[in-house]
């Protein structure tokens, strides 16, 4: 990575993003945030530019800028994604803390968040516009689709299937081959051992199904 980058979103999860990009001797121009109260203050730094439709600043991603979003509301996100995609062509990019263990054989698409101590087995495969929480353990050849959440320290076991959009909290243990469909939501410190239906919410150990 070799422009700068913008960040969408001062959060929490903007600031570790911002940390994030630091570490890695990435240069954040600044930051967008539609909450006034933050425009022109700073993060360390660097400034909350304005807001994230200003199109002062978000004409200058893509040709002379990256972009992270960091938000965490994924219907939210995508309506972003949409537009800069469409009037930006381009994609967000990854934010990878350096102390990330990622095997050479994994796949990362574009606009996921890493965190410290994050480990990505080999040929496992991770979508667009994902959060893994730190320690969270990807195994090898899992399959996470995009806009997935996984908690601190999860462990996402081998051959696993995540669809997208699922939610895996903190301390979460999904056994080997299991796939969890799209939208659910799996509650913290649970164990997965059967499959999981689309849009369904299970919690316990074993985890069962939430009505």
């Amino acid at each position: 990575m070799n422009k700068p980058v913008i960040i969408i979103c001062a959060t929490d999860l903007g600031k570790a993003v911002f940390e994030i990009f630091k570490s890695n001797d990435v240069i954040v121009y600044g930051f967008l945030d539609d909450d006034k109260k933050l425009h022109d203050q700073q993060i360390e730094d660097t400034t909350v530019l304005g807001s994230i439709d200003d199109e002062e600043f978000l004409n200058i991603i893509g040709e002379d800028c990256d972009v992270f979003i960091a938000s965490d509301d994924n219907a939210w996100k995508a309506n972003v994604i949409k537009k800069v995609r469409k009037d930006q062509k381009t994609m967000p990019v990854n934010a990878i803390h350096d102390s990330a263990k990622i095997a050479n054989s994994a796949v990362l698409h574009h606009g996921t968040f890493i965190n410290q101590g994050v480990v990505i087995g080999s040929y496992s495969d991770i979508g667009n516009h994902c959060i893994l929480h730190s320690g969270s353990i990807i195994d090898y050849v899992v399959k996470i689709g995009d806009f997935v959440q996984v908690g601190s320290g999860s462990i996402i076991n081998s051959g696993a299937r995540i669809g997208h959009g699922a939610f895996i909290g903190s301390g979460v243990t999904v056994v080997s081959g299991i796939t969890i469909g799209e939208g659910a939501r799996i509650g913290a410190g649970s164990v997965v051992i059967a499959d999981v239906k689309q849009n369904e919410t299970l919690f316990g150990n074993p985890a069962k199904s939430i009505k």
